[in-house]
């Protein structure tokens, strides 16, 4: 089964197709310029240290290149590794081949089959995988089976998983679920750009495949979602590798393999398993990710040549108002650990659960300070959109939308005979009015309105004071009191 998806480019010079290995096909683009990446800039650093040794390296005969003279290695502790059998019999008892199928209804068509791959977390049988390996959109498999390396096979159940990152954890089902042999975990921040890696998974259906290569880039954004952050190997990944362990040299899993681009070979992407790590606390207990919300909009236009996250607005009353941060202020640490863009201060805040204090850490006017903000809970993504976008009211976390005779006639309402609210921001003045998505604003200050432009209009030109909002939730009429 082939599912298309539109990636956004980050550059107008270039355009892949990214495969979400259930082949999931779109285009992604390289880099927008800007300043290095930390790791590259390190990297650098190290090659300007190494290539300026002129006292080990000497020129050539011809005085073209430049010949390493000294009896001392080059690379010291460097050393090849001569064969990877032992490092795969280790841990490839550890990762499991994934077959489900999909519930035969409107949303998924006829009965749909998929196999991917995965790795057992814990010996009493909870598995990591792809989100897309167990679920297409809002629905999940009606069975998934799972087979361990010996040949067992075991029903699992979905414990939780988040689109976003594309991670779902499963549980085994049955009596012999105990000593099973799980693998251990890594530490994806520590992995270096050249790191030799090994990828094991059931790719077109071959079980149990070995592929090896390395770290070509990390921290890479390909435009699937908002918290993108892939490891990028050179590691064949190919369609049923989904959601299989990608391994460091010292046989611990440091990612989980999710994409490829089809048009190039050697272009795979992994799922950082420090990320995963973040994850499976609130999958394991809530069944879903619920992200934590600053509340700020930034400023990308700003980011460039800047090593920070720069706030261009913020709303109102959310976490980010009540801790004191302003338009203009650069973020640049979240609890201790440097931030450098947005993509990252959106990965550190979204991973934390709401109602989680965070120490973040900015410059304001060359100065820096810490302060701490006790997260929300985030809107869902089509509000916060709504919230960015002219003729929404963000600064009252209200998004409206016409009554239009297409919105009209599923609800069963006249045409323009009021405004639809579509999306409240939670801990806003309009959640704390008790406004709800689904209300339909008739009135403001006893006054008629038929669209979002009224209503617009009507709350800017207030004093300061409360307005009296006229709404119809259902069959009931009421008011209510919307403080700015």
């Amino acid at each position: 089964m082939t599912r298309a998806v539109n990636l956004r480019p980050s550059s107008p010079h270039a355009s892949w197709t990214v495969l979400l290995v259930l082949m999931l096909a779109a285009s992604v683009a390289g880099a927008q310029q800007g300043p290095l990446e930390p790791w590259l800039e390190a990297r650098a650093r190290e090659h300007a240290a190494w290539s300026q040794d002129t006292v080990r390296g000497q020129a050539g005969a011809t005085g073209l290149w430049r010949e390493w003279t000294s009896r001392e290695p080059m690379l010291p502790g460097f050393v090849p590794p001569s064969s990877l059998a032992p490092l795969i019999r280790a841990v490839e008892a550890g990762v499991v081949n994934i077959s489900a199928t999909g519930a035969n209804n409107p949303v998924m068509g006829a009965a749909r089959s998929a196999t991917g791959s995965g790795f057992l977390l814990t010996p009493e049988g909870l598995v990591v995988t792809n989100n897309h390996v167990v679920a297409r959109g809002d629905v999940e498999a009606s069975e998934i089976v799972v087979r361990l390396s010996d040949g067992r096979e075991f029903l699992a159940e979905v414990v939780g998983r988040d689109a976003s990152t594309d991670v779902a954890l499963l549980r085994l089902l049955g009596r012999d679920v105990r000593g099973l042999p799980a693998v251990y975990l890594g530490d994806s921040d520590k992995l270096e750009v050249g790191d030799w890696v090994v990828a094991i998974g059931n790719p077109f259906g071959l079980d149990h495949s070995v592929s090896h290569g390395m770290i070509s880039a990390k921290e890479r954004v390909i435009g699937v979602g908002p918290f993108d952050d892939f490891i990028q190997t050179d590691a064949l990944i190919n369609p049923g590798n989904s959601g299989g362990p990608l391994f460091n040299m010292r046989g611990e899993v440091v990612g989980v393999n999710t994409a490829i681009i089809s048009e190039g070979q050697g272009i795979g992407f992994a799922v950082p398993i420090n990320m995963v790590k973040d994850l499976l606390p609130n999958l394991s207990r809530n069944g879903q990710l619920q992200r934590g919300w600053l509340g700020v909009v930034i400023d990308e236009q700003s980011q460039v040549g800047t090593r920070a996250a720069v706030v261009k607005q913020v709303y109102r009353n959310s976490p980010a108002a009540q801790a004191g941060i302003r338009a203009g202020d650069q973020l640049v640490g979240v609890n201790g650990k440097p931030v450098d863009s947005y993509q990252q201060l959106l990965r550190k805040v979204t991973m934390l659960a709401p109602q989680t204090q965070v120490k973040l850490t900015l410059l304001r006017e060359g100065e820096s300070q810490d302060v701490v903000v006790k997260l929300t809970a985030r809107p869902a993504q089509e509000v916060l959109s709504a919230l960015s976008s002219a003729g929404n009211l963000s600064d009252f976390g209200l998004v409206l939308r016409d009554v239009s005779p297409e919105v009209a006639a599923p609800l069963g309402l006249e045409p323009y005979a009021g405004v639809l609210v579509s999306g409240v921001v939670p801990r806003s003045a309009a959640a704390r009015a008790g406004l709800q998505p689904g209300d339909v604003v008739t009135e403001v200050n006893r006054r008629k309105v038929k669209d979002v432009g009224a209503v617009k209009g009507a709350l800017e030109r207030g004093t300061g004071a409360a307005v009296l909002l006229r709404i119809q939730r259902g069959e009931r009429q009421q008011y209510v009191a919307l403080e700015p």
